[in-house]
């Protein structure tokens, strides 16, 4: 999967560095990084018809993966 798309630093690329560092110093925000990344990796697999799934559970899958995204956006726009 070296080409998974909605990687978090691909998709917010001004805050690529920050990424990093919260990913190091915030137990918090790593947790939700490593659960985005855990999810963005099924919904690929699903999307390539590597994995398989029903419509419903797509459509949960990527439900997760915006609540996920909006969480650590919030993060990273935080002062």
């Amino acid at each position: 999967m070296s080409n998974t798309p909605h990687e978090l630093a691909s998709d917010f690329p001004e805050h690529a560095e920050r990424i990093s560092r919260l990913r190091q110093n915030d137990a918090h925000f790593a947790r939700l990084a490593d659960a985005y990344h855990a999810i963005n990796g099924a919904v690929h697999r699903a999307e390539t018809d590597v994995e398989p799934v029903s419509d419903e559970h797509m459509q949960a899958l990527r439900k997760k993966r915006m609540a996920l995204k909006d969480e650590i956006y919030a993060l990273l726009t935080a002062s």
